[in-house]
């Protein structure tokens, strides 16, 4: 052969082999994607027992969630991404006087209410948080509007509500925050208080001073994911005290493979950078979101001292619904637009 032909061999091949790798791609380009089964997964809290609610608050709470499945899962149905759909189910739950967030949201040791949120879109990594609210009516709208409007990614205080403004958000009088039930939490709180200050024992844990945290996850048609978190934090907070909910990475992370919200003791997740690091394991360690969210909720938040629970949702749409208290308000809506709603840890919940 000569050196002619053998170069005119060498290039043929070159261009066949370019050929049979860009002929796939482009008929994989051209082709429509794959469609996904939207589905919408929700939490109320963790840490409530049995004897914490009268049937009617129970079932106030069940037909809460129920709602902000519907919510969301409209969104989804018409085709909205995932983000608008979290939005959408927060917004009810915010609403709802049975949950810490919003409307029913916990007192200060001074009395007042402040409200912390986030949200974050798995798509595009961006991502929106608030604390220290005292009037936005509902922190995730200015978490989107903060996410979406804004160079930033955490506001606080006046200057967020400010921005809420702007924006065109809903502000209210602080006392549509109070309800009666939050505002008794306080006074036992702070009885409490007084008589270990009294009798010089250590500070009690927490306890059902911090449950009730709401939040959202959603993969829409196009397989992406979103999450978002919102709270009112602890009874009896002080100091302008910040749990892990507004914190990305801590109460709130979606990636594209990954979603997680959590509700407890936040100190904890916080140190834990806990809702990021059920994400890590997924991503980093090949492990499956029900054995990742495991790890972290129920293994390594308590051996800190912390308890609690999360909610996570994985781009294949596997869930997770791990927690290491009596119960959690928790609950899915998927293919078959029927909420799927649970508190108790004997409580079946379908898998979807």
């Amino acid at each position: 052969m000569t050196r002619g032909s053998f170069s005119s061999t060498i290039l043929l091949a070159i261009a066949l082999a370019l050929q049979a790798w860009l002929a796939p791609a482009s008929a994989q380009d051209e082709a429509p994607a794959a469609a996904t089964a939207p589905l919408l997964v929700v939490h109320g809290g963790a840490g409530v027992d049995r004897g914490d609610l009268s049937a009617q608050e129970e079932a106030a709470a069940r037909a809460a969630l129920a709602a902000a499945l519907r919510a969301g899962h409209a969104r989804l149905l018409a085709g909205d991404p995932a983000l608008d759909a979290v939005t959408a189910a927060i917004v009810v739950l915010e609403d709802a006087p049975q949950f810490n967030a919003g409307r029913g949201a916990v007192f200060t040791h001074e009395g007042r209410n402040e409200l912390d949120v986030s949200l974050m879109d798995g798509a595009t990594g961006r991502a929106g948080a608030a604390a220290g609210l005292r009037r936005v009516r509902n922190p995730i709208l200015l978490a989107q509007a903060i996410l979406e409007h804004s160079r930033h990614v955490m506001m606080v205080g006046e200057g967020a509500e400010d921005f809420a403004a702007a924006q065109g958000i809903e502000l209210v009088d602080p006392e549509y925050f109070r309800t009666d039930r939050r505002w008794d939490q306080l006074q036992r709180a702070l009885a409490r208080e007084a008589d270990e200050h009294a009798s010089h024992t250590p500070a009690a844990r927490p306890g059902k001073a911090r449950t009730g945290t709401v939040g959202a996850l959603a993969l829409d048609a196009r397989g992406g994911l979103a999450a978002g978190t919102s709270t009112g934090g602890m009874t009896n907070k002080r100091y302008g005290r910040v749990g892990d909910s507004p914190v990305i990475g801590a109460g709130t992370w979606a990636d594209a493979r990954c979603a997680v919200s959590g509700t407890g003791w936040g100190e904890y997740y916080i140190r834990a950078a806990a809702a990021h690091e059920i994400c890590a394991r997924v991503r980093l360690s090949g492990e499956s979101l029900a054995q990742a969210a495991g790890a972290v909720i129920n293994r390594d938040i308590p051996a800190a001292g912390g308890d609690g629970g999360a909610i996570a949702l994985g781009a294949d749409g596997s869930v997770a619904f791990p927690f290491n208290t009596p119960g959690m308000f928790r609950g899915w809506i998927g293919a078959d637009g029927v909420p799927h709603v649970a508190i108790w840890r004997d409580e079946a919940l379908p898998q979807p």
